[in-house]
């Protein structure tokens, strides 16, 4: 969006600038607009008054009115004793938008409640703070990558401390390398029986999950861009995903089983089911949360111990081996496992 910012839109949604009132105007009408029509008009997006197309990133659609109104009034709330001009004009513009034609349907958008994009870092943490506030009783996620930094905590702590304080559970899934962490201990020391901590080898991309109603996801690998999720169907099945992933995970409380192979640690036992995979070093490190040379440095380990002098050798003995398949249950025998449908907090 070269050469145009916030500042040279100096207004709020409820009296836009004559450019950005004829774009949003447009994409009423029409249900959405190409992305190169908001060019000049950028403040339509820091306003969040168009968003991108789920089906098409090269397509805006317009934020419902109702919706714009609904921010709108608590965004001016504490203005009112101020200005409670400005509240009339919010409520005046809101209705003159939603007279332009949004009874009409709207093409390729009809998942616009059910799945909506979030593009930068600002929409992101609002659409977090908003259902941190709706959430009443389980918070369920899944936090990949290695240890974890001292800033990365600490930006969501204020949403962790709020849950807590309603007595709302908290269930995290990590990789294993994060027990080597000490800002991962002091926060759930912190967090006390609010949060239960469990560690596997390899775990999905981020997950956040609230009350099992609405899941946020990347979008994309920076993660700039989130999707919110509220269809039903979409929820459920990745509810069942993290409940899988917690049944075989290891508390954070307890060691990490070692595996029956003398001389190969849990982790080498990882690393040699994903090589059997036929990943490349990047991407196995990726996959469990530890830097490429460390990586490496547990394969040339795993190499000697099977006494492999090649990659190819190596493939060969780690099958020999069963090192092939995944690592074994921890789990201990006997013991029922609750069923992952099941809807009580944990």
């Amino acid at each position: 969006m070269a050469g145009h910012g916030t500042e040279e839109h100096p207004h709020g949604a409820d009296r836009l600038c004559a450019a950005a009132d004829r774009v949003y105007s447009r994409a009423v009408r029409r249900g959405r607009v190409p992305r190169s029509d908001a060019d000049d008009v950028t403040c339509l997006l820091d306003l969040a008054l168009l968003h991108p197309d789920p089906d098409d990133m090269d397509w805006l659609v317009p934020t419902a009115p109702q919706e714009v109104m609904t921010r709108l009034l608590r965004g001016v709330h504490d203005e009112v004793s101020a200005s409670q001009r400005r509240v009339g004009e919010a409520v005046a513009a809101v209705e003159r938008y939603a007279g332009l034609g949004m009874g009409e349907p709207r093409p390729a958008a009809g998942e616009g409640t059910a799945i909506r994009v979030l593009d930068g870092p600002a929409r992101i943490q609002a659409a977090l703070d908003e259902a941190t506030d709706a959430c009443t009783a389980e918070v369920l996620t899944v936090q990949p990558g290695g240890i974890r930094r001292e800033h990365e905590l600490t930006e969501g702590l204020h949403r962790a401390l709020a849950l807590r304080a309603r007595g709302v559970r908290m269930r995290d899934l990590y990789n294993h390398v994060a027990r080597h962490g000490q800002g991962l201990l002091h926060y759930l020391e912190l967090m006390g029986d609010a949060v239960e901590a469990r560690t596997l080898d390899e775990v999905i991309d981020r997950l956040i999950l609230f009350d099992r109603t609405v899941a946020f996801i990347p979008a994309n690998p920076e993660r700039t861009v989130a999707l919110e999720l509220r269809h039903p169907g979409l929820v459920a099945y990745l509810v069942t995903v993290f409940e899988r992933l917690w049944r075989t995970a290891v508390p954070l409380t307890e060691a990490i089983p070692e595996p029956g192979i003398e001389g190969i640690s849990h982790r080498e036992q990882s690393i040699a089911a994903l090589l059997a995979e036929g990943h490349q070093d990047a991407v196995i490190a990726e996959r469990l949360g530890i830097s490429v040379r460390t990586c490496r440095a547990h394969i040339a380990r795993l190499s000697e111990t099977l006494g492999a002098a090649s990659r190819a050798q190596l493939g060969v003995r780690i099958a020999r081996a069963g090192l092939d398949g995944p690592a074994p249950d921890p789990s201990p025998a006997g013991v029922t496992l609750p069923d992952p449908g099941s809807p009580s907090v944990r």
